[in-house]
């Protein structure tokens, strides 16, 4: 008789679990018939653990890898009132295919899940990528980073054990970047870079990431790294000469300034950048030599005629501080001297008249030339630049 009762009690605990596991099945196949309301509510009581019969389910990995195609099946759902199921159903589903692995000390669902986690890769990029779109970088950065989550799962990179997807890696850092996280950004292009990915670039973003956050050691050694392992790309030496220009570091900055020219003779840029250092460091001559190496390579550089336009400007203002200096008993020496201003005025003139022909409304270049032209005596182009500033 106990014997009896016994079976009798086994058959019944085999009929409970064969229920509860009924719901996991019926939640699949209420998934494939598009009914995924009713498919998450089956699937959620077969591991809620306040429900007495999920006892059989809660720890089962096949419940949780039907839970992952299920929330998979919401998020490529058209139907509005579907995609509402759920906030974030990807990671709904990834978290429950990991669960699944968790469970199954065996193996035994390995390759089902793994063709799963697959199909999810391909869900969470087309989802980055539209969040990327809407500037929803947050949201962009947490699916580039399940993805290489799922790329470090053991069922995954076994078959490519040094495998790394450095498109996805950099496209977390592009969007951690454009979230404000530059922590992360750093992380994620520094790992990029490590691969060589976009070469010099990634580095100069690096560098960009450090600078927001106001760390401008980090920015150059960032710069550094990628100079000594690109020298000959100037994107980063570009990047160097304008940090050691912003921390008034003029030597350093010029020593760059000199090896970029060496690499590249004939960017105007640089001459031009080289002419300002030169007159920080009061080398006028230089300075002129290098403005007209910048206008020479360039017949459209506003900055290189300006800046050479004032230059010879300044020192024909100079030179009038010398002729006022003159005692006034001595007119021929102030007259002399006087004359030596209206020499700078003139070498000054043609330059900015080409800045006033390439920007024509330019209000610093034409107050410039209304005083060069009463310096001049030219009263007609004088009145003309009183007339287009308004001030006839």
């Amino acid at each position: 008789m106990k014997k009896l009762m016994m079976s009798v009690a086994l058959v019944s605990m085999v009929l409970i679990g064969c229920a509860q596991k009924g719901l996991v099945t019926k939640s699949q196949n209420l998934k494939d018939t598009g009914k995924l309301k009713e498919a998450i509510e089956n699937i959620d009581k077969a591991i809620d653990p306040a429900n007495e019969k999920s006892e059989k389910t809660i720890n089962w990995p096949r419940t949780w890898e039907v839970r992952g195609e299920v929330y998979q099946a919401v998020f490529q759902s058209d139907n509005k009132e579907v995609k509402e199921l759920a906030k974030d159903p990807l990671t709904e589903a990834l978290n429950s295919y990991k669960k699944a692995l968790e469970l199954d000390e065996k193996g035994r669902f390995d390759n089902s899940v793994k063709v799963k986690l697959t199909l999810l890769t391909n869900d969470l990029t087309n989802q980055a990528v539209e969040s990327f779109n809407k500037d929803d970088y947050a949201k962009a950065l947490q699916s580039f980073e399940q993805i290489i989550d799922i790329q470090n799962i053991d069922v995954i990179k076994k078959d490519n054990p040094e495998a790394v997807d450095t498109v996805i890696v950099f496209n977390a850092g592009l969007a951690a970047y454009n979230a404000e996280n530059y922590d992360k950004a750093i992380k994620y292009y520094k790992e990029a870079a490590q691969y060589g990915y976009n070469e010099a670039k990634t580095y100069s973003l690096i560098a960009n990431a450090y600078q927001l956050k106001k760390d401008t050691l980090g920015a150059l050694t960032a710069l550094q790294e990628g100079f000594e392992k690109y020298p000959e790309d100037n994107t980063v030496l570009t990047s160097m000469i304008q940090i050691y220009l912003d921390m008034n570091k003029t030597e350093d900055a010029m020593k760059y300034l000199d090896m970029a020219i060496s690499q590249d003779p004939t960017n105007s840029t640089y001459y031009f950048a080289q002419g300002t250092l030169f007159e920080k460091l009061e080398k006028e001559s230089e300075a002129i030599e290098a403005y007209k190496n910048a206008i020479e390579n360039d017949k459209t550089s506003f900055n290189a005629y300006y800046n050479l336009g004032a230059l010879y400007y300044n020192k024909g203002v100079k030179q009038i501080e010398v002729a006022n200096a003159v005692p006034t008993s001595d007119n021929e020496k102030y007259e002399a001297e006087l004359k030596k201003a209206d020499e700078w005025f003139s070498k000054a003139l043609p330059y900015m008249e080409k800045c006033h022909e390439l920007k024509a409304d330019d209000n610093m270049t034409m107050e410039s030339l209304k005083n060069l032209y009463y310096r001049l005596k030219d009263m007609e182009n004088y009145n003309k630049m009183l007339e287009k500033l308004g001030q006839s």
